[in-house]
């Protein structure tokens, strides 16, 4: 079940569902919530020194993307221009945080955005009892024009789902066979985390056979 307005309004009233900083009433939309774009964002890096001499990065998914991207931070009333072709990540000025058992987000680009040319690629879940900001991926879709974006614009919308059942904390926040990688996330670390070291050997030695063996 999708929640209105008016039930987001009472989970919020009853502290279920915290916004920090609190919403405006920009944001409230009949059966979401628009968040707004933080100060923090991340630009990809192309190449680093090393000792061999200039090497192109490789994005790798058994290694973290921490030392992949520079991060920028705005002040507000400062804009971030996006050049033709490119892709960033970017922060939610707001940090969320669910404390029902049995309440989830799942968010999704506003239509607006995508209206300007760009492509904010959202199908992203918001996990029962999670607590963090949120990270945001904008690409500038045009082959020919600049794209200015400001912190504080409404760029993505959520929209809350009941969970049949509910779920402990403790429940919620196992992914798998581990923690979740992302809960407590702020807007200084939003970058790629990677996922357990015994999956990642599995799949990197090609042994996937032995991996589904790890039944469900």
């Amino acid at each position: 079940m999708i929640l209105t307005r008016h039930e987001i309004r009472e989970l919020i009233d009853t502290q279920k569902l915290c916004f920090e900083p609190s919403l405006d009433e920009w944001q409230n939309q009949p059966h979401a919530v628009d968040l707004r774009l933080g100060t923090v964002f991340y630009l990809p890096k192309i190449w680093k020194m090393t000792d061999g001499g200039r090497e192109v990065l490789t994005v790798d998914v058994t290694e973290t993307a921490g030392d992949n991207f520079e991060k920028i931070e705005l002040k507000p009333g400062q804009f971030f221009d996006l050049a033709p072709g490119e892709s960033i990540i970017a922060s939610t000025l707001e940090k969320v945080e669910l404390k029902a058992p049995d309440l989830m987000g799942v968010l999704y680009p506003r239509s607006s955005i995508n209206r300007r040319g760009l492509s904010v690629d959202l199908t992203g879940i918001i996990d029962t009892f999670y607590s963090g900001h949120l990270m945001i991926p904008i690409l500038n879709k045009t082959t020919s024009q600049v794209i200015r974006i400001y912190p504080g614009e409404r760029i993505c919308q959520v929209l809350f789902h009941r969970l049949e059942n509910q779920l402990t904390e403790d429940e919620a926040l196992i992914h798998g066979k581990v923690a979740a990688k992302y809960n407590d996330s702020d807007g200084h670390n939003l970058v790629s985390k990677k996922d357990a070291e015994e999956e990642l050997e599995l799949i990197k030695a090609g042994k996937l056979d032995e991996l589904k063996k790890h039944e469900y």
